[in-house]
C-alpha cells in the first residue's frame, strides 16, 4: 500500500520531499565546511541534479582553489642527483655497503663469495642444500620464531645459490632495519642444522632435482657446464641424488665454517643510511674470523658434447662458447651483452652486470635452439644459428642502425632492472664481490655507448673460435655429430 501511495505522488511533490530531506541533512553533515554551509536548499538540490546530470555545482570551489590552513609541500626539483654507494671495510675484512633512496622500504642482502665451485666430491650438492636450509633454526631462534618475526613486520626473505656466490636477502619497511639486519646475520652466522630439518630439506632437494631433470632448460644449463669444463666449474649445481644422500648436518657445518669467512662477505643495502647500517651491523660482524681468502679453484674450458634421449617430440639444443675473462674484462662483457640483444635478446649464463644481479662470472655464452624432431628440422635450426653467428662475426654484415637498436635495448634493460630496490641491493653486493667496488650505472651506460661494429664482430669471432660445447635433449638420434656441428663454425 505504501509503495502504491508513493508512486502516485506527483513529480513536484517528490521533489519537495527530497528537498526537505536534503535540507535537513546538509547542515549536520557539512557543518565544518564553510563553502557548503553558505549554500541554500536550492544549491543542495542543484548539487543533486548536477550529480545526476553531470553539471558542475556552482556552490563548491574549483579543485585548484587553495584550502585555508593547508601548507603545500615544496615542489620536487627538476633533477635529483642519484645517491652514491658508500662502502666500509671492517677490521676483519667484511664489507658493508649501502645506497639511500626515497623508497619507504629497504632491501638488505648478505652475499658470500662461495658456491658449488668450492665443493668437493664428498660435498657435491651442499650449496643447493644450503639454499634450502636458509632461515631455518639458529642458536637464537627456532624456525617457527623466524617465520613469526618476519610475518610481524611484513617482510620477505629469499636465498639464492649459484656456482660462485650465495645470497641471503630481506625486504621490509625502513623502520625495521635493525630487526632485519639482526635476523639476517643470525640466520647466516648461527645455523644449527638440526637433523630433522636437514633430512626434510634433503627430500625437497631431491624433488627439485627430479623436476629439473624433466625441464630441458634446466637440464641443458647444467649439461653445458659439465660437458664444457673440467675442474671447479664442472661441479654440478644440481647434484645427483646419490651425492645428496651423502649430505648431513656435519657436511653443512664444515662447509660453512670453511667458506663463510669475513673477507668473503658483503652486507649490502638499498634504501638505508650508511651510518645507520654500519652502527647496527658492525657489532654483529666484527668478530667473524679474518681467515685469508683462498684462491679460487681452477677450471679449464675444453668444450664437449652432452646428449639426453627423451620421447618429448621436440629436440632442445644448446650451443655454448667461451669468452675468456668473462665479467672481469668489463668491456668485452658489455660488448657481449649488446651482442645478446643484437641476436634477439634472451638469457645467457654469463649475463650479469648492472641490474641483472651478477649471478655468475662464468665465461660461457649460450645459444638455445628448439626444433621439431627430425633430422632436417634440427639441421636447419643449427645451420640458421651458425649462419647468424658467422654473419655477425663478419665485418660489414651488421649495419649501424641494428647496432644502435641493440644498444638502446641494452640500456633500457639496465635502467628498468635497477628500478627495483631488491635488484639494486643485489647488484651492490655482487659487484663488490666481483670487482671490489660498486661501479655507477653511468659507467655501464657509457660502456654500452662506446660499443662499435668492430667490437661486436671481434667478440663474435672470439666466441666461435673457441671450442664448441653442445648439449641436446629429446630425440637426440637426429642431432648431427659434434664434429659436424663444430665444422660449421670453423670452416668459414
Amino acid at each position: 500500500m505504501y509503495r502504491n501511495a508513493a508512486s502516485r505522488l506527483s513529480v513536484p511533490s517528490r521533489l519537495r520531499a527530497l528537498r526537505a530531506r536534503t535540507c535537513n541533512i546538509a547542515p549536520a553533515r557539512f557543518a565544518s565546511s564553510g563553502a557548503v554551509a553558505i549554500g541554500s536548499s536550492t544549491s543542495s538540490l542543484g548539487g543533486l541534479f548536477g550529480w545526476l546530470t553531470g553539471e558542475r555545482s556552482k556552490s563548491l570551489p574549483p579543485l585548484d582553489f587553495p584550502l585555508p590552513g593547508i601548507t603545500l609541500p615544496p615542489p620536487l626539483p627538476d633533477y635529483v642527483e642519484p645517491s652514491k654507494t658508500k662502502i666500509t671495510t671492517l677490521s676483519n675484512g667484511v664489507k658493508v655497503a649501502s645506497e639511500t633512496s626515497t623508497n619507504p622500504a629497504a632491501s638488505i642482502g648478505l652475499y658470500i663469495n662461495c658456491g658449488s665451485i668450492y665443493e668437493t666430491p664428498t660435498s657435491f650438492g651442499v650449496t643447493h642444500l644450503l639454499e634450502r636450509m636458509a632461515f631455518k633454526s639458529t642458536r637464537n631462534r627456532s624456525h617457527f620464531r623466524v617465520v613469526r618475526e618476519v610475518e610481524a613486520i611484513g617482510g620477505n626473505l629469499q636465498a639464492s645459490a649459484s656456482r660462485e656466490q650465495m645470497g641471503y636477502t630481506f625486504d621490509a619497511l625502513k623502520t625495521y632495519v635493525p630487526e632485519m639486519v639482526e635476523l639476517l646475520i643470525d640466520s647466516v652466522r648461527n645455523p644449527v642444522f638440526l637433523d630433522w630439518e636437514v633430512n626434510e630439506q634433503i627430500l625437497k632437494v631431491k624433488s627439485e632435482i627430479s623436476e629439473a631433470s624433466k625441464n630441458p632448460q634446466d637440464l641443458l644449463l647444467e649439461a653445458v657446464h659439465s660437458a664444457g669444463y673440467s675442474g671447479a666449474l664442472a661441479n654440478p649445481l644440481l647434484a645427483q641424488e646419490s651425492a645428496i644422500n651423502r649430505l648431513n648436518s656435519t657436511t653443512l657445518e664444515e662447509f660453512v665454517a670453511e667458506n663463510y669467512t669475513a673477507p668473503r662477505i658483503v652486507l649490502a643495502a638499498s634504501g638505508v643510511e650508511h651510518e645507520e647500517l654500519l652502527s647496527i651491523a658492525e657489532p654483529l660482524l666484527s668478530d667473524l674470523p679474518s681467515v685469508p681468502r683462498p684462491e679460487e679453484p681452477k677450471s679449464l674450458y675444453t668444450g664437449g658434447d652432452y646428449r639426453c634421449q627423451s620421447d618429448s617430440g621436440i629436440t632442445h639444443f644448446a650451443l655454448a662458447f667461451e669468452l675468456p675473462g668473462g665479467w672481469h674484462k668489463l668491456k668485452d662483457a658489455m660488448v657481449l651483452t649488446v651482442l645478446q640483444m643484437l641476436l634477439g635478446g634472451g638469457g645467457s649464463f654469463s649475463a650479469g652486470g648492472p641490474g641483472k644481479g651478477m649471478y655468475s662470472r662464468l665465461y660461457l655464452r649460450i645459444f638455445g635452439i628448439q626444433a621439431t624432431t627430425g633430422s632436417d628440422f634440427i639441421s636447419q635450426a643449427i645451420d640458421k644459428a651458425a649462419n647468424e653467428l658467422i654473419a655477425v662475426a663478419t665485418p660489414g654484415e651488421v649495419d649501424q642502425v641494428q647496432l644502435d637498436r641493440a644498444k638502446q635495448s641494452t640500456k633500457s634493460a639496465i635502467l628498468m632492472n635497477l628500478e627495483s630496490r631488491m635488484v639494486v641491493s643485489e647488484d651492490i653486493g655482487r659487484q663488490i664481490l666481483t670487482y671490489g667496488e660498486r661501479k655507477p650505472v653511468e659507467h655501464f651506460l657509457k660502456a654500452v655507448d662506446e660499443v662499435t661494429l668492430e667490437d661486436v664482430a671481434s667478440i663474435c669471432q672470439k666466441l666461435i673460435s673457441s671450442p664448441l660445447t653442445m648439449a641436446s635433449y629429446g630425440d637426440v638420434l637426429y642431432v648431427p655429430s659434434y664434429d659436424a656441428v663444430s665444422s660449421k663454425f670453423h670452416s668459414k
